[in-house]
């Protein structure tokens, strides 16, 4: 794998997001500070887990070798939804090892999900035994818009990858700037029940639950346990008496609306059930990527109902369309939306609050800027290697995610 002229001086500008061109055959850094060499052209790229498929579906499917899992066919793009399931490298349970990389000849893994040093010691021994660059990426919710932007240029797909980050961008500022003149003791109380039984819940700081902290609602399992998720019982679920039910899950959802059990929940009671919609992934986790960022513009409305809000039909149209390339049908739509507590469209919209919800303008204050428009030194970025600090963190935030949380 030859390397161009000025290999060093090119992976500092990516981490800064300030190359002019696609960044190739250059020493880069990844979200975990390894120092990789990446190959002249990028055109296969092999993922280690779902949510890495998760990114290259919406950033460059045409350079997917092959999916992780078979999850998620509807709404993709008509290539991702037909490459071969390769399997899991990285995870809990992983289902594929080093000799899918050598079946698959990628240029590049990507592994998309928490830093911990567990996952950089698999990644070091991953390349060590392919010779194939293994670069991990932190998609924690804050720094989804410079990944974006960093992995398009070393994809060579910079415009794709700026597209995107803007978009996401002006969704994180606007729900932080919503979120600010909210009245803190109208903050929701929530519960969010993953599996079929809906007793498997996100913990406040994991990446499944990261969603939730980012609306500045209470997760009402926060005292249950330490780590990524807990079990609980239908007593403790029954005591909290949750406002707001989200059930990842249809079975629970069902469940919600039907077993007497659970009749006496405020949620049920006031109808405030809502099925997190899961096509092609999920808005919430399954997997905790970048398509939470549909997630975020939906569970603004919910959370917060109001005139303030924009109307959650359009904002899940326009993620669609702008990350999967599919136009929703109104059927498609509302089997989407329908059963996800999304309140009637309404006229009496203030979109985007500019003046509290609008990102920074280019040069000062903008990520990897200094005062008069200069760069910053390499490594000094806020953030890390692949993100940027927010300048409105949400009220409520609980901290980052638990060290050595695995990837899902």
């Amino acid at each position: 794998m030859p390397l161009k002229p000025f290999a060093a001086l090119l992976g500092a500008l990516a981490l800064l997001g300030l190359a002019a061109a696609p960044v190739g055959a250059a020493e880069f850094t990844d979200a975990a500070g390894r120092h990789l060499v990446l190959p002249d052209r990028i055109d296969r790229v092999m993922t280690a887990e779902h949510t890495a498929d998760a990114l290259m579906t919406v950033l460059a499917p045409q350079k997917l070798a092959g999916r992780s899992t078979a999850d998620g066919r509807a709404y993709l793009p008509a290539r991702a939804g037909h490459l071969p399931v390769i399997g899991r490298l990285s995870g809990p349970a992983p289902t594929a090892g080093p000799d899918a990389i050598f079946r698959f000849h990628p240029d590049v893994v990507i592994d998309s999900g928490p830093i911990s040093q567990p996952r950089i010691a698999f990644a070091d021994r991953m390349q060590a035994q392919t010779g194939v660059p293994y670069i991990l990426v932190d998609d924690s919710i804050a720094r989804i818009p410079q990944m974006l932007r960093t992995i398009g240029k070393i994809l060579g797909v910079a415009d794709r990858g700026e597209d995107l980050a803007i978009f996401a961008q002006n969704a994180i500022a606007g729900v932080h700037g919503r979120l600010l003149i909210q009245p803190t003791d109208k903050r929701p109380r929530v519960y969010f029940g993953e599996n079929p039984n809906g007793l498997l819940t996100p913990l406040p700081g994991s990446p499944d639950g990261e969603v939730i902290d980012e609306e500045g609602a209470i997760n009402v399992a926060l005292t249950v346990g330490h780590g990524t998720d807990a079990l609980v019982t239908p007593g403790q679920l029954l005591g909290w008496d949750p406002e707001i039910i989200i059930a990842a899950d249809p079975a629970f959802y069902h469940a919600l609306l039907h077993d007497r059990v659970w009749r006496p929940l405020s949620a049920v009671r006031n109808k405030k059930v809502c099925l997190m919609p899961r096509e092609p992934f999920g808005w919430i986790d399954e997997p905790p990527g970048v398509n939470r960022i549909v997630g975020l513009l939906w569970l603004s409305g919910v959370f917060y109902p109001g005139p303030t809000q924009e109307d959650v039909r359009t904002s899940v149209r326009d993620f669609y369309e702008k990350f999967y390339g599919a136009k929703l049908t109104d059927p498609q739509l509302e089997a989407l939306v329908g059963p996800a507590c999304v309140p009637p469209s309404t006229d009496l919209q203030i979109a985007n609050l500019p003046l509290l919800g609008a990102p920074p303008a280019p040069g000062l204050g903008s990520p990897g800027m200094l005062p008069g428009g200069a760069p910053m030194a390499p490594g000094t970025e806020p953030g890390g290697a692949l993100g940027v600090t927010p300048g409105l963190p949400p009220p409520g935030r609980r901290g980052p995610a638990a060290p050595g949380t695995p990837s899902r």
